[in-house]
């Protein structure tokens, strides 16, 4: 009896000892949880507060796409205004170049039918120079002949160096012709008693002359040198070197004047010859 009493409170104490762990298992258990409720909580807290920002966010964004929106709106109004304008303008533009293109039309026909006649025109008178052309050829065939018999006739002299002899000139016309011969140079002169006159590339100076006798004296400067042709008579060709290749000169006086003061001829050089910028007569 004894034993089974002694039985009954250790059975109680270890009855309430399971109770007590329980009770803190379960405490402990309800704490975890809460701990987790609340981690989770304010989790979803966060991100509801997320989703507001996102929210607010995406109002403003709409709010500025819609004012986007309605200015590219304004713009397109605009631009198919300007558009239709210039539309019309192209239209009245192309209205406008057709009407002149065809009075460019007509102008250009009336243009052609103008150069067709004057085309017949200047044919007919093509043919009329042809005649005269034909006639021309003639005459200057003619010319030519008469030219080439005059030059034939031209007197040939020697000069007073030994063994060279030339055409000369005895006038003004015949020096025109030896000029047209083109193989020399040709400068015509008068000079007065007692004056150094440059002549082409030399100088001359005349000390004597008689018409009587048809003689002249004078002095060539060429080469800085002199030479005296003393008692040369008329028409007679009077030669000399010059220059830095020396070249045959010749100098012929046509004419004495009255007084005895006065010649006149020409100095003739070779083509080769240097020629004046300013040549003294």
């Amino acid at each position: 009896m004894s034993e089974e009493v002694e039985n009954v409170p250790r059975n109680y104490s270890g009855a309430l000892l399971g109770a007590i762990a329980a009770a803190l298992l379960l405490a402990i258990g309800g704490l975890i949880w809460s701990y987790t409720l609340s981690g989770k909580l304010t989790s979803q807290q966060t991100e509801l507060a997320d989703a507001k920002q996102q929210n607010v966010n995406m109002k403003a964004a709409l709010r500025e796409t819609d004012a986007r929106l309605e200015v590219a709106t304004d713009e397109l109004k605009m631009s198919l205004g300007l558009t239709q304008k210039q539309l019309d303008s192209r239209a009245e533009e192309i209205a406008k170049r057709e009407q002149r293109d065809e009075a460019d039309a007509q102008r250009l026909a009336s243009a052609q039918k103008q150069t067709a006649q004057q085309v017949t025109a200047v044919s007919s008178a093509v043919t009329d120079v042809k005649t005269d052309v034909g006639g021309v050829k003639t005459d200057v065939a003619k010319t030519q002949s008469d030219l080439a018999e005059t030059v034939n006739q031209l007197t040939s002299m020697k000069g007073d160096l030994s063994g060279h002899s030339s055409l000369i000139a005895r006038n003004h016309d015949e020096l025109e012709l030896l000029k047209h011969k083109g193989d020399r140079n040709y400068y015509e002169f008068t000079l007065t008693k007692g004056q150094k006159k440059p002549v082409g590339t030399v100088s001359l100076e005349l000390k004597r002359a008689d018409s009587k006798r048809s003689k002249f004296t004078l002095v060539v400067y060429s080469d800085d040198k002199e030479y005296e042709k003393k008692d040369r008579n008329l028409n007679e060709p009077l030669q000399f070197y010059s220059g830095k290749d020396p070249g045959l000169f010749e100098i012929v006086v046509n004419s004495v004047g009255t007084k005895n003061t006065t010649i006149t001829g020409y100095l003739s050089t070779p083509k080769s010859a240097p020629v004046p910028a300013a040549t003294g007569q």
